[in-house]
């Protein structure tokens, strides 16, 4: 998986096109990834208690990886991400545009 919570990405398609945010979180089995502001849906919520209100509660629901472009924090282009096997034999992600390590 090719994206990492705390990373900034774009939507590419979808009602929120164009929009880029945070992930927040990643499902690998699923290859979903939830992004922060994006793609908001209402929840409404019952009253826990009497004489307690219900809520409507809004939440960033999972959008499909391949929806997403990743954005490179060097230099602030989306851009697809490679991977190189450094010299201490870590391996880490490089922009393809460039050609960064992050």
């Amino acid at each position: 998986m090719k994206m990492k919570k705390g990373d900034k990405v774009k939507v590419l398609s979808g009602k929120d096109r164009g929009k880029s945010g945070k992930v927040l979180s990643v499902s690998t089995e699923r290859g979903k990834a939830s992004v922060e502001g994006i793609n908001l849906l209402h929840k409404n919520m019952r009253p826990k208690k009497q004489g307690e209100k219900g809520q409507r509660i809004q939440f960033p629901a999972p959008l499909n990886i391949s929806n997403l472009i990743w954005i490179c924090p060097k230099c602030n282009q989306a851009s697809r991400v490679s991977y190189k096997i450094l010299e201490n034999g870590k391996k880490s992600r490089i922009c393809k545009k460039c050609k960064e390590i992050i």
